[in-house]
């Protein structure tokens, strides 16, 4: 009978060179709890490991604030638009600036979503590279400033938006100090002095763009009945970007005043969505009716039709000829 031969496990141990009365000894220890002293040669090694897995993670999280995103200014945006953003935010980098162009590109979004953020004020273009700010970035994240990476751009963030507050990058007080890292410098493909001539673009159509916010904020609160109206017939919830496009499509074709009496008579017919408000002025198109007035006018006419008495219905001839008389021969 063969003997079973037993599965042989084997055995790690850890050793150190110590001396023990001026002889050199290798003794075993646990690792467990063991500090490895600054200035060792394993030292800088392990903690460029460390440090390097830290920033991996760092720079591939990014955090987004509902004081943002839930706002009426972020929801009213197309959802395309805001799908940009958050990939533009997930993008960036620690000092909140992002090249957009391949994100465009990556997610197969159109460039006018691009500029419905810079009108809203989302973003802020750097040159005309697609290289943009976000301003909200700050407000969102907080990079702690050892681990924190100056942009490339950081240079002419500064130049463009001359208040803003950068943190600098620096060393914790228990790690020896390194070298101060060259930032701010131009790409290989890029030359230096394209930052400068941006800028003065930039700057010149800084007017334009302060009118176009300008012109959409009064246009924000000359549709602001019509928004109250939706919250009314739908809830706040409900009102949305896809909501707002809708609607807006709809001022275009029938105009504000009609637009906001559909929506009065969807309230009182109580309406699930806005397809019955497109549904109800879809008819009065096909009425021919363009005015509140000329609907109204057309319902008061309905009414009317509807409560006029009915007409007798016909007797018989016996009958007939029963109340027929001289005075009254038919």
């Amino acid at each position: 009978m063969t003997k079973k031969k037993e599965e042989w496990t084997p055995t790690i141990t850890n050793l150190r060179k110590v001396i023990v009365d001026g002889v050199e000894q290798w003794v075993e220890f646990e690792t467990k709890g063991y500090v490895i002293p600054a200035g060792h040669s394993y030292y800088d090694i392990i903690r460029g490991i460390n440090k390097e897995v830290q920033r991996k993670k760092m720079g591939n999280r990014r955090m987004i604030s509902k004081t943002v995103t839930q706002t009426q200014r972020f929801l009213r945006l197309p959802l395309e638009a805001q799908a940009l953003y958050f990939h533009l935010i997930q993008n960036s980098d620690d000092d909140g600036v992002v090249e957009a162009f391949p994100v465009v590109r990556m997610i197969g979004v159109s460039e006018d979503s691009l500029g419905l953020l810079i009108v809203k004020d989302f973003i802020r273009p750097l040159n005309d590279e697609m290289v943009y700010f976000i301003v909200d970035f700050h407000e969102q994240n907080k990079v702690r400033a050892d681990r924190k990476v100056n942009s490339v751009y950081a240079d002419l963030l500064r130049e463009v938006v001359p208040n803003i507050e950068l943190t600098e990058p620096r060393q914790r007080v228990d790690r020896p100090k390194k070298p101060p890292e060259k930032v701010g410098q131009p790409r290989d493909n890029q030359r230096a002095d394209m930052g400068q001539q941006n800028i003065s673009q930039y700057k010149s159509s800084q007017d334009n763009l302060s009118q176009s916010r300008s012109s959409q904020k009064d246009e924000d609160e000359h549709e602001n009945p019509i928004f109250e109206k939706l919250k009314s017939a739908f809830g706040q919830m409900s009102v949305n970007g896809t909501m707002t496009e809708e609607v807006r499509d709809l001022l275009d074709i029938h105009g504000k005043e009609l637009v906001i009496y559909a929506l009065e008579v969807t309230i009182l017919n109580a309406g699930k969505s806005i397809r019955y408000t497109r549904s109800i002025l879809s008819n009065w198109q096909g009425l021919g009716l363009k005015t509140v007035e000329q609907v109204k006018q057309h319902e008061e006419q309905r009414q009317k039709l509807k409560q006029s008495p009915k007409q007798a219905e016909p007797i018989s001839r016996e009958e007939w000829l029963k109340t027929r008389t001289e005075e009254n021969p038919f």
